[in-house]
């Protein structure tokens, strides 16, 4: 691997909902999380763009969805990210509160179990989004919301590790090292007998890590609701933003260029397997047009949709 910027983990997730009401009670209500931003999708403003997170909207700690209300369901398969896991702390007891409150909202829910030395709980959210929680032992930062329904010590600490299906795990680990500066640390297996690699962006634990499911037996996927439009990992300010989008053209990476999305910038591409990736700044953040203690309550516009405000809210659903 050449020399270039280095990536501090994921910074955020998204996916897809048809529902969004029900999505709001399931992530917000359940889940605890906070909505730190009502917004639009900046390329389909006829789409909500829900953002929930930590107490502080942190960046590493959210999870994202365009609301399309008429999309299909998600067929799964490979060349998709097949399961978002969300870091707690307290261990196999913390996870057996958290069962008890998925199964008594209705979820799916598995058991808890340990995946590569770690207490995890599979479930899925109600349109079938694959969900894990996963213990951190506590590692890092947590900043809880007041606001929430979950108990400060329960409440989901940020996103991580992203598990990808691929079939060919080559192609993938092959940018994911030499194009974006990960290392393969490890393997495991799942309970079907895939192989599992495991590429980490330094020290930073599950929040940093993607798992590469090896799992050539599947159909590709369909995108839907149920699934995940792209993972974005961090890089910390516009200089880093700017040398990323310079390595990906200097190693020929199709890309999107540099996008402002306003609470932090974007750049796109696609690795070989198909999966859409993101590099997004930490910066300027969630509270860039709201007071900190009031994110999340309107719909907010970046600068430049709010001459379009009056025509955008007619073609949207109300959110409670």
């Amino acid at each position: 691997m050449s020399d270039g910027p280095t990536l501090h983990g994921i910074h955020h997730l998204t996916a897809v909902t048809a529902r969004a009401r029900e999505n709001l009670a399931f992530y917000r209500d359940t889940m605890g999380m906070r909505l730190v931003k009502k917004t639009v999708n900046q390329d389909d403003v006829r789409a909500y763009h829900l953002f929930y997170a930590d107490g502080r909207g942190s960046p590493g700690t959210d999870v994202t969805f365009f609301d399309w209300s008429m999309a299909a369901r998600e067929r799964r398969g490979t060349h998709s990210i097949a399961r978002t896991a969300l870091r707690i702390a307290g261990g196999r007891e913390a996870l057996g509160w958290w069962r008890e409150r998925l199964a008594g909202a209705g979820a799916g829910v598995g058991e808890p179990s340990e995946i590569d030395g770690r207490w995890t709980l599979p479930f899925e959210d109600p349109e079938g989004q694959r969900l894990a929680l996963v213990d951190d032992g506590g590692q890092g930062e947590a900043h809880p919301w007041d606001g929430s329904s979950v108990p400060a010590e329960r409440q989901i600490r940020g996103l991580g590790p992203i598990t990808l299906s691929v079939p060919d795990p080559r192609p993938t680990a092959t940018v994911l090292v030499e194009l974006l500066g990960m290392e393969l640390t490890r393997s495991y297996r799942l309970d079907g007998g895939h192989e599992v690699l495991v590429a980490s962006m330094g020290p930073g634990g599950p929040g940093a890590e993607l798992h590469l499911a090896v799992q050539p037996d599947l159909p590709p996927a369909r995108p839907g609701a149920g699934g995940v439009h792209h993972v974005a990992f961090r890089t910390p300010d516009d200089a880093t933003h700017g040398a990323w989008l310079e390595r990906l053209d200097a190693f020929g990476i199709p890309n999107s260029g540099r996008v402002d999305r306003f609470y932090f910038r974007s750049l796109y591409f696609r690795e070989p397997n198909g999966i859409l990736f993101e590099i997004a700044t930490d910066g300027p953040g969630f509270d860039v047009d709201e007071p900190f203690d009031r994110m999340g309550e309107t719909l907010a516009l970046p600068p430049f949709l709010e001459p379009r405000r009056a025509d955008i809210e007619a073609n949207l659903r109300p959110l409670p």
